[in-house]
């Protein structure tokens, strides 16, 4: 019989963390949701338990705080559950010039997207029953391999999330634990970021991919066993266009669509 398994999905209530849900109840798979109050967890869990005939709990977490990471796991023990898969989505991105931001949103982002992964795959590695494969699952980006301005402390995020899962896959042989790095390009989270990447042409646009989609793709991946997860062919390309260039191109370039954005 097939075990039952849990996944804890983190910023679970908008953009691709829902998708995530979606995803995982459509595939037969009970859901632990986190996110911050108010932001319509509970209408989610009503509508994937209708849905999907799946547990859907959620806790309500500000993943800044650090009684957050075992409040978690906390919460499965109570309820006599182990996840074995953990999601590590939640973020927050900008962009703007480094000035322009406050130290106060700097020290918010750098905990979500670094502290936030970092802890809660210690603490998961800690409660995993090795008799059944476990699962986590790395939201990073290419922007954590492109040198972007306007995008500094957001690139450099999710390159230490990619330099940390890489290190974490060598650590993890042997054990009966999967970790996969996602690195998306676009995606349409947003109705702001839905009307920008609309004037997108070309190879740029073929770089964007709506939610549902990453989510399906990432899922997939990530129970194949892949490594690194990038989604779709233009993506690949850029990825692999990346390691050929030199340096003095890639910045060339940077600087150029910088002038033509403002």
């Amino acid at each position: 019989m097939k075990p039952l398994l849990t996944a804890i999905v983190t910023g679970a209530s908008e953009g691709l963390g829902k998708a995530f849900s979606v995803e995982l109840a459509r595939r037969g798979i009970n859901l632990l949701m986190v996110s911050l109050p108010g932001t319509g967890l509970n209408h989610l869990s009503t509508y994937l338990q209708k849905s999907f005939d799946v547990k859907a709990d959620y806790l309500e977490l500000d993943l800044t705080l650090q009684e957050s990471y075992t409040g978690i796991f906390d919460y499965l023990k109570q309820n006599n559950t182990t996840a074995h898969i953990l999601i590590n989505n939640v973020g927050l991105g900008n962009w703007d010039w480094f000035i322009d931001k406050s130290t106060a949103f700097y020290k918010t982002q750098l905990e979500l997207n670094v502290m936030t992964p970092v802890m809660l795959t210690r603490v998961f590695l800690g409660q995993v029953d090795d008799s059944v494969t476990s699962y986590i699952l790395n939201v990073g980006s290419l922007g954590g391999l492109f040198v972007v301005p306007k995008k500094a402390t957001y690139g450099a995020s999710k390159a230490f999330i990619a330099y940390f899962t890489k290190c974490m896959q060598l650590e993890l042989h042997g054990r009966n634990v999967k970790m996969s790095l996602l690195s998306p390009g676009g995606i349409n989270t947003k109705p702001e970021l839905l009307v920008m990447n609309q004037k997108l042409k070309g190879i740029a646009a073929a770089t964007i991919f709506e939610a549902e989609d990453v989510a399906r793709i990432a899922i997939d991946g990530l129970f194949k066993g892949k490594k690194e997860i990038v989604p779709g062919a233009a993506n690949k390309f850029l990825v692999t266009l990346n390691g050929l260039l030199p340096a003095f191109i890639k910045n060339a370039i940077v600087k150029r669509k910088l002038k033509d954005h403002g």
